[in-house]
């Protein structure tokens, strides 16, 4: 703090009349019979030398700002009091004269305490005067805001606001002291910042938004005057309120007299002031996420407020971290993408309306970083009405029956980030990427094949019931549709979303390994089933569905999972902010992304070239085949994107993940009252999950750079490729030992082809040449009287098969 200059004698003088003085003043306030009595003035003076000089003084409570992406767009503002502090040089000069024309005519003459107001105040107060003066200058009552602010205790607060002569003579010591430390603009300035001006505005800087929508470096004279008019009692003087009006204006018209009298302005510019009709054009600042600049962005913030309340950073206690983030006066620019978050509105609310009992819930999360760049439902993000609400019946019949409301088109749970009870939604085939995965960590290649029949029996157990095998306990996946897939790679899988063919991959693979990619690529595992599953190797080795995305999760898990892959494998948690900076301007390296390899570079890059079939997309090593689950995609986005569509049983969940290099886009449709909805969630229609989330997509990419997908290496395609025996014309038999001796997956076809070998016997293989170790070779079987027909080519690619409709996601 700087030092003024004071004469030492001066000083001491203040010191001691004021001693004497105050005892004199507070006694005649309190006790007139007593308060000439030499007592008085000998106990006054002994208490006032024997006070402390030093005044810790805290920090007044900050509003902190929440802003999107950008830096500039308004998000949210939090607070306990609104209140920022400014510069005095951001406070017009007006504002400066006017609050000392209403508070403390002699503030720049005067040591802190003003002996002639003291003097005054004795005086009015003996002479029966209809009110009491308690000669309080500027200084001390920034003193007495200050010890308030500092208290830690409700007691303290007490003691710094009561009317007893302890409390005058302490902010009299103190004033003295802070008079000598401190310039009279940084006594000012601290005083403008504090002090209150009624319906929740705290400091110069919130009055001016508040009454006038303006900041402070633009107050007008009548402007002015009427907020230094306001702080000697803010409720009474309230120009918002028809019993306040007319005593804020005579307030106001009071102060502007006194301004001419301390030469602050002249008559005629005070009589022209007091001609302005008072009008308040401001309002209360919005506080929390249930008041964000935009409608649908409640979503996002309430994320970023449960992440916030999870830092230990900012205090060991709940209380601690919420009362640092409203009071403590951060700027936080949050990882909001206004572009992406608009689209995301738009799409979700497009496909549902907010009066559906289907959410429509879509995530955005950026690959590389983790900055979660958008959050929107179809949703309203506040609390229903109980005197009049407006949430529809529950959906699900036995709430229903007891009257209770569904948490539509208001809520405030965190659908799309789970916590406070809800675990998530099955996401259905969208899980068979953490086979793929696993697959690949394991040296199985894209290209590895595998008959898919109509029904697998796994060696999975489980309760009898519709999913087991007629007469068992073993587990009996099908395909949507209940068609066999036919020879399938990981490409063509994917696409089409073969069931029959991630089964027995996981199977192989072991499940709990599928398990564990998902759990390091930060699925929850939420539920007491699901943690029970993944908790342990023994357990999750028998999860026999769990490819199929039998497991809940939300749709920022989903993403972020996908983004990991994106990402060459680097996973990043999830986080809503990318800068926080406190009152000085200094960042908190909080806001940096958290991130670490998980998943090889080369493994990453395969599984995205595998998701990139099922979204219409093609490298230029893939090998998709025929059918898509979700074609669409690439043509809405026109950029490289990659992907899957996934389904539950009965279609009670939809689910879509698409993405680039820069966005990974998750959606869920579903019933988050019921579960057990007995509504089919749809894909590909307008009110299906899969616009929302490619229409998001896309608007998130709009102006943004066109960005390939780096293509797998050849190993991890093609695998260990082996020559295939030549079994033309053998027996089919002696023809499928022979494959199979060389380490080979044999299969007799059905179908019969014209060849030039015998009727019934081997008239070749598909593939021909070469193919994936372990991989399956089909067998020709010759109808006789032609010539060999020609053979599919090698390297383990499908043949051409029906495989399963077009669009239809499984699992």
């Amino acid at each position: 703090m700087r030092k003024r200059d004071h004469n030492v004698l001066t000083n001491a003088a203040s010191l001691l009349i004021c001693g004497l003085l105050a005892g004199v003043v507070v006694a005649a306030a309190a006790f007139p019979a007593v308060a000439m009595s030499g007592l008085a003035a000998k106990a006054g003076a002994e208490t006032f030398g024997a006070l402390p000089k030093e005044l810790t003084v805290a920090r007044a409570p900050q509003i902190s700002y929440l802003l999107a992406s950008d830096g500039k767009t308004p998000l949210a503002t939090m607070y306990d009091e609104n209140r920022r502090d400014v510069k005095l040089a951001d406070i017009a000069p007006i504002m400066q004269k006017a609050i000392v024309a209403a508070e403390d005519h002699d503030f720049y003459k005067h040591n802190g305490v003003d002996l002639n107001g003291i003097a005054r105040a004795f005086v009015n107060n003996q002479s029966n005067a209809s009110s009491q003066q308690g000669a309080s200058t500027l200084t001390m009552q920034y003193v007495r805001l200050a010890i308030a602010y500092s208290a830690s205790h409700p007691a303290d607060v007490v003691a710094a606001t009561e009317d007893t002569s302890a409390r005058k003579l302490r902010e009299m010591r103190y004033a003295i002291q802070i008079d000598k430390e401190l310039s009279k603009d940084e006594i000012l300035e601290r005083y403008l910042n504090i002090a209150a001006f009624g319906n929740g505005a705290y400091g110069i800087y919130a009055a001016s938004q508040v009454y006038f929508n303006k900041p402070p470096s633009k107050l007008k004279i009548e402007e002015a005057a009427m907020l230094a008019g306001m702080v000697k009692a803010p409720s009474t003087n309230d120009p918002t309120t028809k019993s306040g009006y007319k005593a804020a204006v005579d307030r106001r018209d009071y102060v502007i007299e006194n301004m001419v009298e301390t030469g602050a302005i002249t008559r005629q510019e005070a009589d022209a002031a007091k001609a302005v009709q008072l009008k308040v054009t401001g309002k209360r600042a919005p506080n929390g996420c249930v008041s964000t600049n935009e409608k649908g962005w409640g979503f996002f913030c309430d994320y970023f407020y449960r992440w916030w309340m999870g830092q230990e950073t900012f205090g060991s206690t709940s209380y601690d971290r919420e009362r640092r983030l409203k009071s403590g006066g951060y700027t936080i620019i949050t990882t909001l993408d206004p572009q992406a978050q608009r689209g995301a509105d738009k799409a979700v609310r497009k496909a549902k309306s907010e009066k559906s009992k289907e959410a429509a819930m879509v995530a955005v999360v950026e690959p590389g970083t983790g900055r979660v760049r958008a959050l929107a439902v179809n949703r309203n993000f506040k609390l229903d009405d109980p005197k009049k609400p407006a949430n529809k019946p529950h959906s699900d019949p036995k709430q229903r029956k007891k009257k209770k409301l569904g948490n539509y088109p208001n809520t405030v749970n965190p659908l799309l980030t789970g916590g406070d009870g809800l675990t998530g939604y099955q996401a259905g085939s969208t899980f068979k990427i953490f086979t793929i995965v696993a697959a690949l960590e394991k040296g199985i290649p894209l290209g590895y094949t595998i008959n898919a029949p109509q029904q697998f029996r796994s060696e999975y157990r489980i309760q009898p019931g519709p999913a087991a095998c007629p007469g068992t306990n073993l587990y009996c996946p099908t395909n949507s549709g209940k068609k066999a897939g036919g020879v399938q790679n990981m490409w063509s899988a994917f696409a089409q979303s073969i069931n029959t063919y991630f089964v027995p991959l996981q199977q192989q693979v072991g499940a709990e390994n599928v398990v564990d990619v998902a759990k390091r690529l930060g699925i929850q595992f939420r539920t007491t089933e699901d943690r029970r599953l993944s908790g342990t190797k023994e357990a999750a080795h028998d999860w026999g569905a769990f490819t199929l995305g039998v497991s809940q999760t939300t749709p920022m898990e989903l993403a972020n999972a996908y983004a990991t892959l994106a990402a060459d494998g680097k996973y990043c948690e999830p986080i809503p902010v990318q800068e926080i900076k406190d009152p000085e301007g200094k960042k908190l390296d909080i806001a940096n992304p958290r991130c670490e390899k998980r998943v090889s570079t080369e493994v990453a890059r395969a599984a995205v070239d595998a998701a990139r079939c099922p979204v219409g997309d093609n490298s230029s090593t893939s090998r998709c085949g025929g059918s898509r689950t979700a074609a669409e995609v690439k043509q809405a986005v026109n950029a490289p994107v990659a992907g899957k569509s996934g389904t539950t049983d009965s279609e009670k969940t939809a689910s879509l993940v698409a993405m680039t290099k820069q966005y990974a886009v998750a959606g869920i449709m579903a019933d988050p009252d019921w579960p057990q909805t007995n509504v089919k969630m749809k894909h590909k229609q307008k009110d299906g999950i899969n616009p929302p989330v490619y229409e998001t997509l896309r608007d998130a990419m709009k102006g943004k750079k066109r960005i390939n997908f780096e293509p797998p290496g050849q190993k991890i395609r093609e695998g260990d490729q082996r020559r295939i025996p030549d079994v033309k014309c053998l027996d089919p038999q002696q023809a499928k030992s022979r494959i199979e001796a060389e380490g080979f997956d044999a299969i007799i076809s059905d179908i019969k082809v014209p060849s030039s070998c015998p009727a019934g016997k081997a008239a070749g293989t598909s593939p021909d040449g070469r193919t994936i170790k372990g991989g399956v070779v089909t067998i020709q079987i010759s109808a006789g009287g032609g010539t060999t027909p020609g053979t599919t080519p090698g390297n383990g690619g499908p043949p051409n098969n029906p495989g399963r409709p077009p669009g239809r996601p499984g699992g």
